[in-house]
């Protein structure tokens, strides 16, 4: 299988024409640039942004052109600090354009079918998938780039359910 960086896998945006959406199934995520941000939050500091500088701009770069970008975080509750560290610095996501819902891992339906082994994935206008890809200690090694039509169509399927039965971020209390 043959996997792109995050830099390749954010250069999709730049060819998207409608709709971008993220399905996030974890609970953590360890991203190296994140640790400081990370960590100063869990001592009590004030929340800093300066780690999602370029994701916003290019979120920007996107919405401004009348683009969506919206994702799904499907969370464990109690939350972990990690997700409640998201939650607090969504509000910078959202000042940038993107949507971001919330959805309990336990309202989800029990017969969901979670494609893509259950990864996390991007979904660009109905067409193709970015499939992520993590090792054993949760850091990411790339994305997977899938086009078959019948694959694309069911993680279609499946944001349009999970989209209705998410919480929009204003009204999510963790």
């Amino acid at each position: 299988m043959e996997l792109i960086s995050s830099a390749e896998r954010n250069r999709l945006f730049e060819r998207f024409h409608h709709d971008a959406f993220h399905l996030e199934l974890r609970d953590d995520y360890s991203v190296p640039d994140e640790n400081g941000p990370f960590q100063r939050w869990m001592a009590g500091e004030e929340t800093d942004h300066s780690h999602l500088a370029s994701w916003l701009r290019l979120v920007r770069r996107s919405t401004v052109r009348g683009m969506t970008v919206r994702r799904v975080r499907v969370v464990t509750e109690p939350l972990t600090p990690y997700i409640q560290w998201e939650h607090a610095v969504t509000t910078a996501n959202q000042g940038a354009g993107e949507n971001i819902r919330w959805l309990p891992r336990q309202l989800m339906p029990a017969d969901t079918a979670l494609p893509c082994d259950g990864h996390d994935w991007w979904l660009f206008d109905d067409r193709l998938l970015a499939v992520g890809h993590f090792d054993p200690e949760g850091r990411t090694l790339g994305s997977q780039i899938i086009e078959d039509t019948a694959i694309v169509a069911q993680c279609a399927r499946l944001r349009d359910q999970l989209w209705t039965l998410a919480v929009p971020h204003t009204e999510y209390a963790p």
